[in-house]
């Protein structure tokens, strides 16, 4: 049986073209405000899965 993308992770992380998986930072919609600077700064940067997940996420993306 053909095996299937899971859609809501391809969406959501990329996989770089040196094997590292990409993700956006959480919580940028809106009540930034509040925050400082160096925190807003930085959610505008992609950051990597952490390692324990990426066995599961590949799982779940197998055609990328």
């Amino acid at each position: 049986m053909k095996l299937k993308t899971n859609k809501t992770i391809s969406k959501r992380i990329r996989i770089t073209k040196t094997g590292k998986l990409m993700k956006r930072h959480g919580g940028q919609d809106h009540f930034n405000t509040r925050n400082p600077g160096k925190i807003t700064r930085k959610k505008r940067r992609d950051q990597e899965v952490a390692k324990v997940y990426s066995k599961t996420i590949r799982k779940a993306m197998p055609n990328s």
